[in-house]
């Protein structure tokens, strides 16, 4: 095993995460799963977890002039998204955003966990705002100015919470969730960069990257201050920035996934949608795809947001039945390549952490993005897949695991509280 890049003495020798993403602020109503955190915060410990990822909204919180007045007003994309993963939020919800990520913090400390700050503000967190004012904003300030924007109000954020005494309960402090996806990414597009040619976007994004990430370590030296990545794509390491003080990497393996998602076209505007293979999926009472749209008026939602009418139509009105079975019917072709897959990507990480000297984090994985109401990521294979992974993980010296991206609190897998106190029980104890 790999000695641990030496660690704060104040937090834990290894991470246990769960992936509380955009959800915690954006599904808060009435018998939504955040709406009371205290007994979330109950059932992360019950299942092993000592720390939860999420997208803090430091823009939404603080801008440019520092912090923001007012409520945060939450919507939902209408009928679009009901049974998509993180999508099926009710909406409607009103927030003092402020009060609510201290309320986190304060229920972290009571249960004595911690929190590792993102930001999905160039992704996905637009979508469910109840009007598009944040939006525009964001999408107005140029591609080469966005990493400071957003290093400044992390700053502010982390600040803020410094200021009310929590401090002590941020594990690391991202710029962004998967900089390689997203709107950060226009800086290198807008040069002629290929979207799909990862390794000269990510050179052409470093230097901003750098730059963000050493003006948040200047003003926040006791704080560790980390990048986001996706290993789906075989980029050197070396073009990941040099200033960060950990590496977090998320695994999508997709395999068997992959097949499936090139043989409907959700991904790829080139094949025929919905062909035969999406009508084979489908529940009978789809609707037809060209009445499956957003509200009038709503198409701004989509806007910068990496996930598209295709795979929303897909996952939403799939029969799950079938979706699971031909995974399971196909697995077994992808089976070697999707372990090869996690074996070559970590090595390649842990070489790379071994020569930066700085500890990894895994903050989401493995088999990939499946419907909500899907089975296959939680069951066994799925389970199988996730424990080759978290296994290795821990042979290889990375500092936290994810069990899996579906083990939170608005996920079905959540549920399955023996298996994610066992997997949690094993890193803790590696």
């Amino acid at each position: 095993m790999k000695k641990l890049t030496m660690l704060p003495t104040h937090l834990p020798r290894k991470l246990t995460i769960s992936l509380w993403d955009f959800s915690w602020y954006t599904m808060t109503q009435p018998g939504e799963p955040y709406h009371d955190l205290t007994a979330r915060f109950d059932e992360l410990v019950e299942r092993g977890y000592n720390t939860i990822r999420i997208c803090a909204m430091p823009y939404f919180l603080f801008g440019p002039n520092g912090k923001r007045e007012g409520r945060l007003h939450f919507g939902n994309l209408g009928e679009v998204g009901k049974r998509t993963r993180w999508y099926n939020c009710a909406g409607g919800a009103e927030l003092d955003g402020h009060a609510h990520i201290l309320e986190l913090f304060r229920q972290a400390k009571e249960h004595d966990c911690y929190v590792i700050l993102s930001s999905w503000e160039y992704q996905q967190s637009p979508s469910f705002l109840a009007t598009p004012e944040l939006a525009d904003e964001l999408a107005a300030i140029p591609p080469a100015d966005r990493f400071m924007a957003l290093a400044r109000s992390m700053d502010r954020l982390i600040t803020f919470l410094k200021e009310e005494g929590y401090g002590d309960r941020i594990a690391l402090a991202e710029l962004h969730n998967e900089l390689e996806f997203g709107g950060l990414t226009q800086v290198g597009l807008d040069q002629g960069i290929s979207f799909e040619d990862k390794t000269t976007l990510l050179a052409c994004m470093r230097p901003y990257i750098e730059e963000a990430l050493g003006y948040l370590r200047s003003r926040h030296a006791d704080t560790l201050i980390s990048i986001s990545h996706v290993l789906i794509h075989d980029y050197p390491k070396q073009l990941v920035a040099a200033n960060t003080q950990v590496g977090q990497f998320h695994l999508y393996l997709n395999g068997v996934l992959q097949e499936l998602m090139d043989e409907t076209g959700i991904w790829d505007e080139t094949v025929p949608f919905p062909n035969a293979r999406v009508q084979a999926l489908l529940r009978e009472e789809a609707p037809p795809f060209e009445s499956y749209q957003l509200p009038a008026g709503e198409e701004w939602r989509l806007k910068g947001n990496p996930i598209g009418l295709r795979l929303f139509y897909l996952h939403d009105w799939t029969d799950p039945d079938k979706w699971d079975y031909f995974l399971y019917d196909r697995y077994g072709a992808h089976k070697l390549a999707m372990l090869q897959k996690t074996d070559q990507r970590f090595a390649d990480v842990a070489w790379w952490a071994q020569q930066a000297q700085v500890p990894v984090v895994v903050g989401e994985g493995y088999v990939g993005y499946t419907p909500l109401q899907a089975g296959f990521e939680e069951g066994p294979v799925g389970k199988f897949v996730a424990e080759y992974a978290i296994r290795k993980g821990m042979e290889l010296g990375f500092w936290g695991m994810v069990l899996c991206s579906n083990c939170a609190p608005h996920h079905p897998f959540w549920k399955d509280v023996e298996w994610q106190l066992r997997m949690n029980t094993l890193i803790q104890r590696s």
